[in-house]
């Protein structure tokens, strides 16, 4: 498919309301709210409406954050402790993009069991 000269490609989006980061990650509201309030590292900016906005890198954040918590089983308190190990050794940005990757594979294992849900005629 060709694309014409004068069109351009989308911009690529860098902020992100909490309703997107909900649908992004999978969490409710309130759980990204007290996320906020036991991750001093997760604090999103606020626009001049007074509405969170999330940078793409408080995002990688909230996917590790809910990676240790429901994947790897830590508390709170151990998540908590775990980062900041991280971010001190300088391994926090390499940690998030695990918290990423994570995400990303549970996203596609769920569109191939919903594709192949199709495929034999089951309703998802």
């Amino acid at each position: 498919m060709a694309t014409r000269a004068h069109e351009r490609p989308e911009p690529v989006q860098e902020f992100f309301s909490i309703g997107e980061v909900c649908e992004l990650t999978d969490l409710k509201p309130h759980v990204l709210r007290y996320w906020e309030s036991q991750f001093r590292f997760l604090n999103p900016a606020k626009n001049r409406s007074g509405n969170r906005v999330y940078a793409r890198r408080e995002i990688e954040l909230v996917l590790l954050v809910k990676h240790l918590l429901y994947d790897e089983k830590y508390t709170i308190d151990g998540a908590r402790q775990k980062l900041d190990e991280e971010r001190k050794g300088g391994g926090l940005k390499p940690a998030a993009r695990v918290g990423l990757d994570v995400e990303s594979i549970r996203l596609v294992e769920r569109d191939l069991k919903e594709i192949a849900a199709l495929l034999k005629g089951e309703t998802a």
